[in-house]
């Protein structure tokens, strides 16, 4: 009778356990699906702030996770104003002045051209498996979308948001919904993917919204209008020179 309580329990604990599958094998998977070696996109950023909307028009460039360069193409008040980020280092060419600054320290925090994205998010890993650690703990379905629902803590202090709640797409694994939070507990930003496309073989964000929970507004929307993955950059691409061109 003893052995048999032992067996019984033995495998309730493991049907429990089993439950949900490993958080941190489906974080590999989100990475292995959004990752590429190299970027090419050209997008726009519609910010819905308090004293009305407006939209931006970008084109970036990104190589790995330490390389990326942007250039603002619209409006024309903002247009070729640049951002080249190197590894930990960002820094933005004005047009107007004519000048090149390093964003660094508590200036990371702020609004990146007066959106909802800080700075910090810009510098970011892209692989977010690498930053966090997660648990899966529970499933729901949210827009007709089966989801599992992950929780991820920071392995590091150096990251923006110590804790992230995320319903991640079953299928498509994307992670649909996400709430990131401070050391605190408060809770800092929203995200959403309200569209998607297929590019190639993979799923990837088409139309995102952006939320800074301690701003007003209506969020800042992300929108991909074209996308070349895995391309070949020209290395003078990165480079301070390349701001001023």
């Amino acid at each position: 009778m003893r052995i048999l309580q032992t067996i019984m329990l033995f495998l309730f604990c493991n049907s429990v356990f089993a439950k949900y599958p490993d958080g941190n094998m489906i974080l590999k998977q989100i990475d292995e699906n959004m990752y590429a070696k190299s970027m090419i996109s050209t997008s726009q950023m519609l910010i819905h702030s308090r004293r009305g909307s407006r939209t931006m028009t970008l084109k970036s460039w990104t190589e790995g996770n330490t390389k990326s360069f942007s250039e603002y193409l619209a409006p024309p008040k903002d247009a070729g104003t640049k951002m080249l980020k190197l590894d930990d280092k960002l820094w933005i060419y004005n047009p107007a002045a004519d000048r090149t600054i390093q964003i660094s320290g508590h200036m990371l925090r702020q609004s990146m051209m007066g959106s909802d994205i800080s700075y910090e998010d810009m510098m970011e890993e892209n692989e977010i498996s690498k930053i966090y650690s997660a648990e899966t703990v529970n499933e729901v379905v949210y827009k007709e979308r089966n989801c599992w629902v992950l929780e991820l803590t920071a392995n590091t202090d150096a990251t923006a948001y110590h804790t992230r709640k995320v319903l991640i797409d079953k299928e498509k694994m994307l992670p649909l919904k996400e709430e990131r939070y401070g050391k605190s507990g408060k809770l800092l930003k929203t995200t959403e993917i309200l569209e998607v496309m297929k590019v190639g073989n993979r799923w990837y964000p088409k139309r995102m919204i952006f939320k800074d929970v301690l701003k007003q507004g209506e969020g800042t929307e992300f929108v991909i209008d074209e996308i070349q993955l895995d391309v070949e950059i020209h290395e003078s691409r990165f480079s301070k020179a390349a701001l001023r061109k």
